[in-house]
């Protein structure tokens, strides 16, 4: 693979709006080159027979299973609302103008 020079790493700056000194330069060719040799190294190993994956471990969704509860009364549940209907939440109208 060919080497990261600071000419790469200025055109990579140059889109991204970056204004880099020169030694960051120097030290981001120095430190992509590096990436990128790891990366040699890393497809060199043989994967044949190994299943790609997402996550080093394995996930999944701990839920608590779906029960039908009783509801809590309306009376309860607009006891503590500042505005109420007495069947409603009254709340100002945010949207679609003043009325």
């Amino acid at each position: 693979m060919s080497e990261i020079t600071k000419a790469d790493v200025e055109y990579v700056a140059g889109l991204a709006q970056l204004s880099l000194s020169d030694a960051a330069k120097e030290k981001l060719a120095r430190e992509l080159g590096d990436i990128l040799t790891y990366i040699e190294q890393l497809n060199e190993l043989d994967t044949e027979g190994i299943e790609p994956m997402m996550h080093a471990m394995p996930l999944t969704n701990v839920l608590r299973e779906d029960k039908v509860e009783p509801c809590l009364p309306r009376e309860l549940a607009l006891k503590n609302a500042p505005n109420t209907d007495g069947e409603y939440f009254l709340v100002p109208k945010i949207l679609g103008g003043s009325e």
